[in-house]
């Protein structure tokens, strides 16, 4: 491709061959493809008065991606402009061949008549608007170039127009064999507005700077707010590479360089980008410029800054604190106080690897504010509310802190922290069992109008808060029963956030985790341990507990004990209380199926102190759940029914569907249980009421098509409406549970050893 630029493209800061270090010195040149628009301008200025207001709105919204934009082929050049404009597309194509076909003197003369687009009382173009700086830059461009480089340009126009010509009759002869609605449907696909194809960019020759500025900015917006427009990873690195080589010193490109590595989660090659974009900014001056003497010392602490950030977002912390410390000793020497506040805030996550530390963020907050950084001031914020959250405080004191960051937010128009609080808000609520709460919020942010500017053809929303927010949403309607909803919303994530960027990791452990709960629910167990290295491998803990309980449905008791205690050690020492009661509740299970139930007792009793120590309203209430139904073993039925009242309303109220009917089976075990002290009357009443309970204890289970647990309903039923006298409601439950027995493996243990 080298020769082919060498040839065609003329720069003027190229001689013989050889690239000199400031490519972009001219900010432009003329290329075959910038004469095709200039044709398009001169046209459109003499036949401008003969269009229609709606093709004259259509032509003006193309020429400013054509005239930023790489240069293109012709052909595809023709299409754009046919579809705003048919006819000013052929009288293009004309003038072009006749310029083509003709002589040099032809070229010579359209730049001359260019130069009168800017006489006269009322000219056709002002000279400052964007086609006339553009129009000036060209006719600049084109005075500077020699005798010889005039002629190369000529020829390659003709060359440019040949093989577009050429292009053309392999259309026609192809066009016999394809069908008309298909031609029809391509057209309609191919728009300007997109962003820019691999093909489309690498059929052009080196960039202008404002080409290549244009270019690196839309694939870093891109990147930023919808990754799966921007160009593919190994395409972008090829037009970066592409970049550098006629330009070695530009250091944005190696700046993008750094961010398309990150993708792929690439170490070496974002190290190696990131130094060469603080040595390149160094090197150019570009710093000195913007802050005198400073600039220097400024691009050092800010290239330590990110090297500590780029450590620490892989893992390597030994690494980031190394590099932290330099650029907190930079920084201090040289007093600048917004750098230090970036240092304190990174300062604070690599401390939090270790030790729990309210101090440095609250420190950073307060000092954030003096210094007037909204944007890091209300990150502390949100850091804040999630430690404490994590450590229990109450969620109206959470809220009024988040709503004191929300001013900031609408204040500052900071519309990308605005989402980043309502995804956090969703993530609380979810962490205290409020799922309705959760789902008010996740709404509220999906229907939310953005308050960034955003380029054509740019999915603003393809955020990570986004993705958390949609992610709980699918979850919200597994629990809930609608699988298909859920399905959907994963879809819609698969195809918001492909498998190869940076937040598909969260859509992908949110997928497996549903897919587990319904083959665990299905009894499919087999199903469900092969899922279970996928959870891992995206998160060990609910990996490593996803594997205890298959064990644990397995009746493999002793080998889910062992794990459970293995990951309740980890569980403590890393402080991941809400897997701690998680584990302290499945151990508990673990006791009843073995028979050893008084043991479960104070291990439930320990899951209800945490579990109110730090809030968690849902995984209290169904640790009283589970207190009820060691109450019922032990045989004081009528002390469980007491209890129950407590704990059932939350888990009715924002329950998943299956903890709805767990809690209905229970209550109709213990109104049974306790039955047995009745009056005959009393008695009767007590079992029509504990058969009420099954049913709707049965609606809900066959809501997630759990069979094990409607086996079990029916099992019950059929022994109650056999008790009553009733044989044919007892008939028509017996038939079912012989249906479901059958296809169904043997229970393993007594029905009133499980509680789940």
């Amino acid at each position: 491709m080298a020769s082919v630029h060498e040839s065609l493209y003329f720069n003027p800061m190229m001689t013989n061959g050889v690239v000199h270090a400031n490519v972009f010195g001219i900010k432009d040149w003329v290329t075959p493809y910038k004469m095709a628009l200039l044709v398009l301008l001169s046209e459109l200025g003499r036949t401008g008065a003969q269009l229609g207001l709606l093709e004259r709105r259509r032509l003006n919204r193309l020429l400013l991606p054509l005239l930023q934009g790489p240069d293109m082929p012709l052909s595809r050049l023709r299409k754009a402009i046919e579809e705003s404009c048919p006819h000013l597309a052929s009288s293009v194509h004309i003038r072009l061949k006749l310029m083509a076909e003709g002589e040099l003197k032809d070229m010579e003369q359209f730049f001359d008549d260019l130069s009168d687009s800017f006489t006269g009382t009322e000219p056709e173009v002002h000279k400052t608007s964007v086609v006339g700086l553009f129009l000036r830059h060209m006719i600049l461009a084109y005075n500077k170039l020699s005798f010889s480089q005039v002629y190369k340009l000529y020829t390659a126009l003709q060359q440019y127009f040949q093989n577009d010509e050429k292009k053309s009759g392999t259309d026609e002869s192809d066009m016999e064999l394809t069908n008309t609605e298909e031609l029809e449907g391509k057209m309609e696909k191919e728009e300007l507005d997109v962003p820019l194809r691999e093909e489309e960019i690498s059929c052009s020759g080196p960039l202008s700077q404002k080409q290549a500025e244009y270019f690196l900015s839309q694939q870093a917006s891109l990147l930023k707010n919808d990754e799966t427009k921007a160009l593919t990873p190994a395409s972008l690195q090829k037009e970066l590479n592409n970049l550098l080589k006629f330009n070695p010193d530009f250091a944005e490109a190696h700046y993008l360089s750094y961010l398309n590595s990150l993708r792929v989660q690439d170490v070496f090659s974002s190290t190696h980008s990131l130094l060469h974009y603080f040595d390149r900014l160094i090197l150019t001056g570009a710093e000195s410029k913007s802050n005198g003497d400073e600039g220097y010392g400024r691009s050092l602490r800010y290239a330590a800054l990110n090297l500590a950030a780029l450590h620490c977002r892989f893992g390597h912390y030994q690494q980031a604190e190394l590099a932290l410390q330099e650029a907190i000793r930079i920084a201090q020497e040289s007093n600048d106080h917004v750098c230090l506040q970036h240092c304190l805030s990174w300062l604070y996550i690599l401390e939090q690897k270790i030790f729990d530390s309210c101090v440095l963020l609250e420190h950073s907050v307060n000092k954030s504010l003096h210094f007037g950084l909204p944007y890091l001031a209300s990150l502390g914020i949100q850091s804040l509310v999630q430690q404490r959250a994590f450590a229990g405080k109450a969620a109206n004191k959470l809220m009024d802190a988040l709503k004191d960051s929300d001013l900031l937010h609408w204040k500052h128009s900071l519309s990308e922290l605005i989402d980043i609080s309502i995804a956090q808000k969703t993530a609380i609520w979810r962490l205290y069992g409020r799922s309705t709460m959760a789902l008010q919020q996740a709404q509220t942010l999906l229907s939310m109008n953005s308050l960034e500017a955003v380029n054509v053809g740019v999915q603003q929303n393809n955020t990570e808060s986004f993705a958390v927010v949609l992610c709980h949403l699918a979850e919200l309607h597994a629990e809930q029963g609608y699988f298909a909803a859920a399905s959907e919303i994963l879809k819609h994530l698969k195809e918001r956030f492909p498998p190869n960027s940076q937040h598909a990791q969260l859509w992908m452990l949110f997928d497996q985790k549903i897919q587990f709960e319904r083959a665990m629910n299905d009894g499919r167990y087999h199903i469900a341990d092969s899922l279970v290295a996928g959870i891992t491998a995206l998160n060990s803990i609910e990996g490593v507990y996803r594997k205890a309980i298959v064990l644990k449905a397995q009746n493999q008791m002793s080998e889910a004990h062992k794990l459970l205690q293995k990951l309740l050690i980890h569980c403590q020492k890393i402080k991941n209380t809400e897997m701690v009661i998680s584990v302290l509740l499945s151990i508990a299970e673990l006791y009843w199926r073995s028979s050893c139930h008084t043991i479960a007792l104070p291990v439930l009793l320990q899951a209800l102190a945490l579990s109110r120590e730090y809030s968690l309203q849902y995984l209290a209430s169904e640790t009283v759940l589970n207190l009820a139904f060691s109450q019922l073993i032990l045989g004081i039925p009528e002390q469980a029914l007491n209890i129950l009242h407590m704990a059932i309303e939350p888990v009715l109220a924002h329950g998943a569907v299956l903890d709805k009917g767990c809690a209905m089976f229970l209550v109709a075990k213990c109104q049974v249980a306790s039955a047995a002290s009745y009056t005959p009357q009393k008695k009767i009443e007590a079992l029509e009421s504990a058969i009420l309970n099954l049913n709707e204890a049965k609606t809900y289970f066959a809501k997630v098509d759990c069979k094990e647990q409607l086996r079990d309903v029916l099992y019950f039923q059929a022994r109650l409406f056999h008790t009553l006298g009733k044989t044919q409601e007892r008939n028509k439950c017996a038939m079912l549970f012989r249906q479901l027995h059958q296809e169904l493996p043997a229970h393993g243990v007594p029905l009133i050893n499980a509680f789940k």
